[in-house]
């Protein structure tokens, strides 16, 4: 959709102030005077207004990817194309929906998030006749979802400067805001080499009776003749056997808790609900688990089960699992833990990992959940991700002024994180693994944990 305006520019309007005294003057002469002043006012704007283009003498395209992280900055591109035989001032404007913001620029060239940026125009430019230019902007995501991202308007000066033409354009483009996985290169590089060192922990690989070939190492009384490399024994001179490592097919169940404490806002630049770190996390866990060769579902909840998703292999099963994370909302009820472990046994008959993202506070609040964890290790092997709540860590730090209200609040503060340690403790006791782990540092937690459980073998 293409359409047009016109509007007077302020050069036209001190023109007609400049000519407004005439009418002071005494007589015919003031009148035919002002008349004529503003006569050639109105010929020379209509001059303008005839050499301002139409909005098919120009084109303009906006480049972004169409899939954006939350919270991450991206690369984008305003492409414009005349076929008008003059030179054109131009002013690019556009209409960004609350899901995005631009990205400003301050002195050093680091890109600022302003929230006036949104009413300043995207570029200012002259395109040369019949040229074409292209404006780089950076934007960031804000908010999950699919989102139009709107209209660009082109305001275009005459050669006169006395009115300006605005032409509007509709491209129809929309972007999806997915759950962010930032940092996905770096944790593939962990899962392909088996390199926990950047998350802070030493890979240990199971050797044995498996399949797929690991190394060479000189026989030992009691390996099994029939793995004998009978080629490295000559070349050596000495009996070396093959030795193997496990190579299984995995399915990870990520179980991922929409309930209310969910919607708690973590520490952060801006801070985020921690439903958005669980999601950010579940996500970049699918990818590696799914370059790891393993099969990987979905279980969403609340008070309900909210969508399930069979494990699957391969970038079909990472669309399909971003698709329903993308719409996905934290609502303000208590999670239902036995209505999802119920769909989990009747959906998920093979052993699997279900890494559950949830918090808990107390055994009251949680006995369902430490009963089902306890329940459902005889045939899966849970991993409970309790997201620690950093408002409550930092609440249970007594301040040094010492005041009665602040001892008040840091004893209740270190009382509910001792019932809620006591809970993660009688989990673990029951045979689920638990990672205690504050938001920010989640995603390295459970993607080394990860790599270690496969690494083991342990499924």
């Amino acid at each position: 959709m293409r359409r047009s305006s016109v509007a007077p520019t302020r050069r036209l309007a001190l023109v007609v102030a400049l000519a407004a005294p005439a009418w002071l003057l005494p007589g015919a002469l003031g009148i035919w005077l002002a008349a004529a002043l503003l006569g050639a006012a109105a010929l020379a704007a209509a001059s303008d207004w005839v050499r301002t283009p139409s909005p098919d003498d120009l084109a303009v395209e906006r480049e972004l990817p169409s899939t954006i992280g939350l919270g991450d900055a991206v690369a984008g591109t305003y492409r414009m194309r005349s076929t008008w035989p003059r030179p054109l001032r131009l002013t690019v404007h556009d209409a960004l929906p609350a899901a995005l913001a631009r990205l400003g620029t301050d002195g050093s060239g680091a890109g600022t998030e302003d929230e006036a940026a949104r009413d300043e125009p995207v570029a200012r430019l002259t395109l040369a006749p019949r040229g074409d230019a292209s404006v780089p902007v950076r934007m960031v995501a804000r908010t999950r979802g699919v989102h139009a991202i709107g209209r660009v308007a082109l305001r275009v000066d005459g050669p006169l400067g006395l009115v300006a033409r605005t032409l509007r354009y509709d491209p129809h483009d929309e972007v999806t805001v997915a759950p962010s996985i930032a940092g996905v290169r770096r944790f593939r590089l962990l899962a392909a080499e088996q390199r926990l060192r950047e998350a802070g922990q030493r890979s240990v690989r199971r050797r044995g009776e498996g399949t797929a070939f690991a190394a060479l190492r000189e026989y030992l009384p009691g390996d099994d003749p029939r793995r004998i490399d009978w080629k490295a024994t000559a070349r050596r001179g000495k009996a070396i056997t093959r030795e193997y490592t496990f190579e299984q097919r995995q399915s990870v169940i990520l179980a991922v808790d929409a309930g209310r404490l969910m919607t708690q806002l973590a520490a952060g630049d801006p801070p985020r609900p921690r439903f958005e770190y669980a999601l950010s996390s579940a996500s970049l866990l699918a990818d590696v688990a799914v370059a790891s060769g393993d099969n990987v579902g979905l279980l969403l909840f609340d008070d309900e089960v909210r969508a399930w998703l069979a494990p699957a292999s391969g970038t079909d099963a990472l669309r399909r699992l971003r698709a329903a994370l993308v719409p996905a909302r934290a609502t303000l009820v208590e999670p239902d833990y036995q209505a999802a472990f119920r769909t989990l046994a009747a959906r998920q008959r093979r052993r699997a990992l279900v890494v559950l993202f949830t918090d808990v506070i107390d055994a009251r609040s949680s006995q369902a959940l430490v009963a089902l964890a306890s329940r459902s290790a005889s045939r899966h092997l849970p991993l409970v991700v309790a997201l620690r709540n950093d408002s409550l860590v930092d609440a249970s730090t007594p301040r040094p002024d010492g005041a009665t209200g602040a001892a008040y609040t840091a004893a209740a503060a270190e009382e509910l994180l001792s019932a809620r340690d006591e809970v993660l403790a009688t989990m673990r006791q029951s045979g689920a693994d638990v990672i205690d782990v504050a938001p920010a540092a989640m995603t390295a937690a459970v993607v080394n944990r990860y790599l270690e459980i496969k690494a083991r073998g342990m499924l």
